[in-house]
């Protein structure tokens, strides 16, 4: 197996054992990948094909709080060697998945004996709260308009394709969880992008007609 961008920093010799340590998993769409409030116990590496990661509102409702594609991974609590970890969002396939899954075990026992790896696990939760700590700064000072064009960027990086039109598979409501917007508001947002050419709105998808224009925008 090819070693995942993520492990590529480490020795050979420590990437390998990972691998080795770690499980392929197949799932079919809509299929829980794991389950919010659920022990942590380890770290997910995407292999292939996108998920939606999920948390509990405090209304109760189920919102889409990010997308995951191949090279992401998820599972970063596990890392922490806190008592009891448990997971703090449900991840759902969207289409067919493949992951590769690590013990966390394996991880703390592989730093205890090596600093590199320690290393990479602090860089890999590092990463997760400057990710975090991003989305509030956009949901706080950002507008609307602009998270919904940011987030259409990612999507389109996450789903692009050879050529042609980037077809994000997600519907309007799917895209107003995700920037934090009303239906309506995030409506009235696309339909400008709409009106200069940039994409197209159909049902249960959004197609990128020009991903490096619609990226300028966020400039």
């Amino acid at each position: 197996m090819k070693v995942p961008k993520v492990l590529q920093s480490l020795p050979d010799a420590d990437a390998k054992l990972l691998l080795q340590a770690g499980k392929v998993n197949t799932y079919a769409r809509r299929d829980v990948l794991v389950q919010d409030g659920d022990v942590a116990d380890s770290f997910h590496i995407m292999l292939g094909g996108r998920a939606a990661v999920r948390v509990t509102t405090p209304a109760g409702e189920s919102a889409i709080v990010n997308i995951l594609g191949p090279d992401d991974h998820f599972g970063e609590v596990s890392l922490l060697g806190r008592a009891d970890p448990r997971r703090t969002a449900s991840i759902v396939a969207l289409e067919s998945v493949r992951t590769l899954s690590i013990p966390a075990t394996v991880f703390r026992d592989l730093c205890e004996r090596n600093p590199r790896l320690e290393q990479l696990v602090s860089g890999i939760l590092a990463r997760r709260v400057d990710e975090l700590s991003a989305q509030v700064v956009e949901a706080m000072y950002d507008s609307l308009e602009r998270r919904v064009v940011r987030r259409l960027c990612a999507l389109a990086d996450i789903y692009a394709t050879a050529s042609g039109d980037v077809i994000v598979p997600l519907t309007q409501d799917e895209l107003s969880q995700l920037v934090g917007g009303a239906r309506p508001s995030v409506n009235q947002a696309l339909r400008r992008l709409v009106d200069e050419g940039l994409i197209e709105v159909r049902r249960g998808r959004i197609l990128v007609h020009d991903p490096a224009r619609l990226a300028r925008l966020t400039g």
